[in-house]
């Protein structure tokens, strides 16, 4: 399984960036990310089928130490 990380400042969509990509939803009214979230999404890519795991991490900077390990 492949990884990928989602990281920005606070407010920019990275959330509703996950939800879209492996839900697709889109909440105008999301709420802020505590810590990280994740969710995985099975896509096909030349006849192949990769499975990511796609981690939402918080962009305030009261859980920078989160996404800097």
């Amino acid at each position: 399984m492949d990884s990928m990380v989602l990281i920005g400042e606070s407010g920019v969509g990275k959330s509703n960036l996950l939800s879209r990509f492996t839900r697709n939803e889109f909440n105008h009214d999301s709420r802020t990310t505590i810590g990280v979230e994740f969710s995985t999404r099975s896509v096909l890519v030349n006849g192949v089928t990769v499975k990511t795991q796609i981690w939402d991490t918080a962009g305030l900077e009261r859980y920078r130490a989160i996404t800097s390990a």
